[in-house]
Formats: structure tokens, C-alpha cells, sequence
């Protein structure tokens, strides 16, 4: 069998290439990302999840805070 020479590595440079995009697409896609999330709802309204939910996180100790502390109101309005 004898000693066989050791497999040289060969060093590889992956360069990703992107097309050129035109100035008005790329201004025009920077402006809806920002759009999107920039977006905030003005009133967003306040949810409650089933009383049913409620008990079950309360029972597994994922809800540790009571719904009822009036420092908490004016999120669960």
C-alpha cells in the first residue's frame, strides 16, 4: 500500500454577484420596506384571550402578573 501524498486544499473565494438595480427600484423598494415596518395602528385595540387561556398560563406560571393591578390598566385598557 505505501505512504500516499497528502491531498493538497485548495483555497476558494465564493463571490456573490448582483445585478446592477435601477436607482428609481432601489429608492422605491427602501421607501416600502421602511413603510412597512415603520407601521404602528393609531387605536390598536386592547385583547383579552379566553378566560380558558388565561387559566391555563396562570396554572403553568407563564402568566404571572394580575390582569386587575391598577399600574397595568392603561395597557389592558
Amino acid at each position: 500500500m505505501g505512504n500516499k501524498p497528502a491531498k493538497q486544499e485548495r483555497e476558494e473565494i465564493l463571490v456573490k454577484v448582483m445585478p446592477p438595480l435601477d436607482r428609481a427600484y432601489g429608492r422605491w423598494l427602501a421607501r416600502d420596506v421602511q413603510r412597512l415596518h415603520g407601521f404602528t395602528p393609531k387605536n390598536p385595540p386592547a385583547i383579552k384571550p379566553p378566560d380558558h387561556y388565561i387559566e391555563y398560563m396562570q396554572l403553568y406560571g407563564w402568566l404571572d402578573l394580575d390582569m386587575d393591578d391598577p399600574d397595568l390598566a392603561h395597557l389592558v385598557k
